[in-house]
């Protein structure tokens, strides 16, 4: 089947926005459980996606790649957190920070089971019932590459701020200051081809694990996800 580019935004939509959703409102959450309410005073502890919503990186950033690449990526709106109200703020912001990786990789499996019973439930007859397909694929894929990206070891990334709670304060001090560039660090790597090579094994890996998960072969799993790209 044919998936036209209308039908690939409606497959994409719901897993891009629930995987760039609740990874903030995991970070929000974890705040407010070591101490800082600012996140929650704001209104951005609620796994309402418009609350975490960025019209750009949420919306018009997905969609054009979805047009033009045939695949999704996007962000939302960065959960405020003042380590200053953190019961211990060095410690308790490698819980924050890991908080938002650990929630995609959850909603990747809670996807897997979806697809589980996409597959059991599956009839070939209906377009909708592919399209229950396409959609738990769509959820698997995008939840693994955010986490597995977010934990890279650059700031602002997710995991660079777990580095930097690692390191002494010195040397964390020091390695904070990357962080002005390191969104250009990110694109240099993906423009050279290096962050794939850092990166996909990886995802490769949690893809393996989660299509067994859902009761497809590897392959299968792979030719759908190639029919929504």
């Amino acid at each position: 089947m044919d998936v036209t580019t209308i039908q690939k935004i409606a497959i994409w939509i719901l897993p891009v926005l629930l995987a760039v959703s609740l990874h903030e409102a995991a970070h929000a959450w974890m705040a407010d459980r070591k101490g800082d309410s600012t996140a929650r005073m704001l209104g951005r502890l609620t796994f309402n996606p418009f609350k975490h919503i960025d019209p750009i990186g949420t919306v018009l950033v997905p969609a054009v790649m979805v047009i033009f690449t045939g695949f999704a990526f996007g962000w939302a709106k960065p959960v405020p957190v003042n380590a200053r109200n953190l019961d211990n703020p060095k410690k308790d912001m490698i819980w924050v920070a890991l908080a938002g990786p650990v929630s995609n990789f959850i909603m990747a499996f809670l996807w897997a089971i979806f697809l589980f019973m996409s597959v059991l439930f599956h009839d070939s007859r209906s377009s909708l019932s592919l399209f229950f397909l396409y959609m738990p694929v769509a959820g698997i894929t995008i939840n693994v590459i955010l986490g597995v990206l977010n934990l890279l070891p650059i700031p602002p990334l997710d995991g660079g701020r777990i580095l930097a709670g690692l390191l002494s304060d010195q040397a964390s001090a020091q390695y904070s200051k990357i962080e002005p560039y390191g969104l250009f660090i990110i694109i240099g790597l993906m423009l050279s081809g290096i962050l794939s090579y850092m990166i996909f094994p990886v995802i490769s890996v949690f893809l393996i694990v989660l299509s067994s998960v859902s009761g497809l072969d590897i392959d299968v799993f792979y030719r759908l996800l190639s029919g929504i790209q």
